[in-house]
């Protein structure tokens, strides 16, 4: 089951806080509410949060100040502005300090749901894609493309090379079993694949040789060992 996604909602508005955190859990969303910035700054600090909802005229700190601080710890915390001033000049100033989205009041809540699931939708997109490329060392490895590069230049990986050398990733500076990786990759664990996927773990070594500080380790009785730099490992 996928976890809730968490919001901080700074909401000076009494009636409204309550009745948009509600709202928010209804939808299943895990909402925090501090009624004034300072407060909503002491939480973020506390907690991991999805996204922040932040309303622009609060007491103590307001809502451009709020965003600034926490752009400040998350520069890609997205920010979703919640304000009567529909001035274009507060819009503007929302969206230079990395704001996501800029709504006026009164709203619907409906649409408050929309923007959130759509800006939510577009950062996970991108984390996806940038955790799809890792670094061995000097190499690139695009998991989902299914390459691996060293300066300029980029071979296309087979797609069982492909799946073997993110086994040996995922097991960086590791012992990756061979049963396991026959299991996962092969889905057997006879002599016939097992051969197989020595000349696999031979080919990765050729294809990694352009690093010294990157290599596959035979370890005698277990299965293998990608060495890669303490700084690239998961």
């Amino acid at each position: 089951m996928e976890d809730k996604k968490k919001i901080l909602l700074c909401e000076d508005e009494e009636n409204l806080g309550m009745l948009l955190s509600e709202y928010l859990e209804a939808k299943n969303y895990e909402t925090h509410l501090c009624k004034d910035g300072e407060e909503g700054y002491k939480d973020f600090l506390k907690n991991k949060y999805d996204i922040c909802i932040l309303d622009v005229m609060m007491p103590k700190k307001d809502g451009f100040s709020l965003c600034r601080d926490i752009k400040t710890v998350n520069p890609e915390m997205p920010v979703i502005f919640l304000t009567a001033k529909a001035l274009k000049e507060d819009v503007i100033d929302g969206f230079k300090l990395g704001a996501d989205d800029y709504i006026t009041k009164p709203f619907s809540m409906e649409e408050l749901t929309y923007r959130i699931d759509a800006i939510l939708n577009r950062v996970n997109g991108k984390k996806k894609q940038e955790d799809a490329v890792v670094h061995l060392g000097k190499y690139v490895f695009d998991r989902q493309r299914q390459t691996l590069s060293l300066n300029d230049d980029h071979r296309k990986l087979t797609t069982k090379e492909n799946e073997l050398l993110n086994m040996l990733y995922q097991h960086a500076n590791d012992v990756l079993l061979r049963e396991l990786a026959l299991n996962k990759i092969w889905e057997d664990d006879n002599r016939v694949y097992a051969r197989s996927m020595d000349v696999y773990i031979t080919k990765l070594r050729k294809y990694l040789k352009g690093d010294k500080e990157v290599e596959i380790l035979n370890v005698h009785g277990e299965g293998y060992k990608l060495v890669i730099p303490e700084k690239d490992a998961r």
